[in-house]
């Protein structure tokens, strides 16, 4: 029996999200039939993070167990022939200890998101980023984040379905940075809420419209109130960036 990483790339446009569900596709679906099909296993793919239905990822990682004899390569050609054309590529294919737990043994989890500040619609990123036509002050955006930056209670930024025990967050990293016409918000935590960074950008979108202020922010942070959001963010900006080990050299941002 041999425990496998996978990293895994994928576009989540006609996907239900990461996780297996009952009524549409999902990543994890397509991913354990590819397997299924290469080496006639049933396997069960654990996942570093989940991910909303239409939420992207540029290296998510996941682990599965196989009793089949075959090599890293191999298993990483053969699934991603078998996954063609859908949308998925798995990045690179590893063996690692039994311990290993793509979630549990996580000590970090990074998030992107690409937001397009221009009138002009999308004719190659549509549903690949947020689009936003309004003029945005990105550094009166990134200075409010600042706010956000620490330990507190997310309620505020919390989706009502949440099953988390405990709304009580760290986070590390909330960076606005503007390129031309492209915005990246950069967040980075050990865990997140359900939600948690969409309603983030969302009110930073609020702030760099100049509807919300610093201030303001840091209200709705404190009110621990979900009916003091200003909104969502749709998923359509969102990539899961990396998830990190103890092991790990670096990220994972192949």
């Amino acid at each position: 029996m041999t425990r496998f990483r996978l990293t895994i790339e994928f576009d989540g446009r006609p996907y239900m999200g990461w996780q297996r569900q009952g009524h549409g596709p999902s990543v994890q679906q397509a991913i354990e039939e590819a397997i299924h099909a290469m080496t006639g296993e049933t396997v069960t793919l654990h996942a570093a993070g989940r991910t909303d239905a239409g939420v992207h990822a540029l290296a998510m990682t996941a682990h599965f167990d196989l009793e089949k004899d075959v090599t890293a390569f191999r298993l990483r050609d053969g699934i991603n022939a078998l996954l063609r054309p859908q949308p998925i590529a798995v990045l690179l294919a590893e063996p690692v200890a039994e311990d290993f737990h793509a979630r549990f043994s996580c000590t970090g989890r990074r998030y992107v998101y690409r937001i397009v500040n221009r009138r002009a619609p999308l004719a190659l990123e549509a549903g690949l980023a947020w689009r936003v036509p309004v003029p945005l002050d990105a550094a009166a955006m990134h200075e409010a984040a600042q706010q956000l930056i620490g330990r507190h209670d997310f309620t505020t930024f919390r989706s009502a379905h949440c099953q988390a025990n405990n709304p009580v967050r760290t986070l590390d990293r909330l960076d606005v940075v503007r390129t031309s016409e492209r915005i990246d918000v950069h967040v980075a935590a050990r865990s997140f809420l359900h939600h948690q960074v969409r309603s983030m950008v969302g009110c930073l979108e609020l702030v760099g419209r100049g509807k919300w202020s610093a201030a303001d922010l840091k209200e709705a942070l404190d009110a621990r109130d979900r009916t003091r959001l200003g909104f969502n963010a749709p998923p359509d900006g969102l990539y899961f960036a990396a998830a990190t080990y103890p092991d790990d050299p670096s990220p994972k941002t192949r």
